[in-house]
């Protein structure tokens, strides 16, 4: 009985752990490893293990770099299970399909390079009929109630307060006799959040993979993500420019939209036209719509004061699915805020938003969520006085800021009391820290030796924990 860690090992991206329970193979997550384009390709192209050889996907939430290769294992020969939460089923379809657009549009423009190379084409990663195939796949379940995922192998979802739908996976594993409860975080939240409810605890655990992207740092306070979003939008009318907000379309474009929303009714925002430039955006709050229930209690008081009943929607906030009404953003003349999606600036329409407005000191660029190192994002954030946008080389002369509160990650006091809460009992022998790199993992690795809890060890690719219990 032991975990392999094949993703997001000393890296953020690329989510993935093999489970072995006897005979059976199952995955914690399936995501799209993301950083330098060829290493990428290679990476999520390439699988250590024949699909074949998995008997079941446990997703612990719909966010790319945790689904987004599903359809690749499936194009493997993967032909078992994928278990997650019944809004993650929901929002994986949607992100899935969006991925695999993506992977056909860059292959399409790849291939027409090397056909002038005179080298010959390349499939895509995935195409759109596999994710319709991993989608049948799909089997939804609800919070906290036990389901046996292969012989040996039960498993519960507790909410993990990330995004909509994400879970913490707990898992009751049985070989030769001997039973282990194994926990995997997933990507935790923060707790006393807007719109999402807060981490569950767990009771119990003998081992505890935990994430620790923000394991080296403490989130500002939240009435700073107010301020600076009143404070940019303020120097945008000013000096009529644009507010530019890469988001990612799931999560963080509802919660900003959420927050400007409350700013707006509250008066603290003089009126300025607000675009939500993302098909994929649009869709995903018609999910969140669907699914109010699941949100946090906040939330519902809102939405029982909101005159409109829609707190995704107030004056001067427009909704843009069409290509053609993208394109009508750039001609604007005057100021106005425009969130749009990819969150990394990798792809999607805030690319072309990016290279419209980057060159203008009059112009802000503000980031809302982490970004990976070697992606657009990055580059930009980290002070790169140029930065490449579609093969050509612009200046960055726009205000760069980030927007730190609204981070979906637990920062590093978080990470700790929550860890604290799994490790009371006094079972648990080993944490694993994933989905971060080597400096806030080095942190939190002497953060929580010095509270107190058991043994930390921060997993390269490929390497083994084994799930035996020591005696004490």
């Amino acid at each position: 009985m032991h975990v392999q860690f094949w993703g997001a090992a000393r890296t953020v991206t690329g989510s993935m752990h093999l489970l072995m329970v006897g005979e059976q193979r199952i995955l914690l997550d399936c995501g799209l490893y993301q950083g330098n384009r060829r290493e990428a390709f290679e990476r999520n192209r390439d699988f250590p293990f024949a699909g074949s050889e998995i008997d079941a996907v446990i997703l612990s939430h719909a966010h790319i770099d945790h689904s987004g290769n599903l359809p690749t294992l499936v194009r493997n020969k993967f032909a078992g299970r994928i278990f997650c939460t019944n809004v993650t089923r929901e929002l994986a379809a949607l992100l899935l399909l969006d991925s695999a657009s993506i992977q056909e549009t860059d292959n399409d423009y790849l291939n027409r390079k090397r056909e002038q190379l005179g080298k010959e084409p390349l499939p895509p990663l995935y195409t759109t009929d596999d994710v319709v195939r991993t989608m049948r796949m799909f089997h939804s379940l609800g919070f906290d109630q036990w389901f046996d995922v292969v012989p040996g192998v039960r498993c519960r979802f507790h909410v993990a307060g990330h995004m909509l739908g994400a879970a913490i996976v707990e898992l009751e594993l049985s070989e030769g006799g001997r039973r282990v409860r194994l926990v995997f975080s997933g990507d935790l939240g923060r707790p006393a959040r807007p719109l999402l409810r807060d981490p569950d605890s767990v009771a119990e655990a003998d081992f505890l993979i935990m994430e620790g992207t923000y394991g080296d740092r403490t989130h500002p306070d939240e009435d700073n993500c107010d301020e600076v979003l009143v404070r940019l939008i303020e120097r945008a009318q000013r000096l009529r420019g644009k507010l530019v907000i890469p988001a990612f379309s799931v999560g963080r474009t509802q919660e900003i939209v959420y927050r400007l929303g409350g700013l707006s009714q509250s008066g603290r925002l003089k009126p300025i036209k607000i675009f939500v430039d993302s098909p994929m955006a649009v869709d995903a709050t018609t999910i969140f719509r669907a699914n109010m229930d699941a949100l946090d209690e906040e939330f519902q008081r809102r939405l029982l004061a909101d005159p409109d009943g829609d707190p995704f929607y107030f004056n001067n906030l427009y909704y843009v699915r069409k290509a053609e009404h993208s394109k009508k953003l750039n001609e604007l003349t005057e100021p106005c805020v425009i969130i749009s999606a990819s969150g990394m600036c990798e792809s999607g329409r805030v690319v072309h938003h990016l290279r419209n407005t980057i060159e203008n000191p009059d112009n802000t660029i503000l980031f809302s969520g982490y970004q990976a190192p070697n992606t657009t994002g990055r580059h930009i954030l980290d002070g790169n006085p140029t930065v490449r946008l579609f093969g050509e080389t612009f200046r960055v002369r726009a205000k760069i800021e980030k927007l730190e509160s609204v981070s979906g990650h637990a920062d590093q006091g978080e990470l700790i009391e929550w860890a604290g809460r799994v490790c009371q009992h006094g079972q648990v022998q080993r944490i694993a820290l994933v989905h971060c790199e080597m400096e806030p993992a080095t942190v939190l690795n002497t953060k929580l030796r010095e509270v107190g809890l058991p043994e930390v060890i921060i997993p390269d690719r490929g390497q083994i924990l084994p799930l035996t219990k020591l005696d004490r």
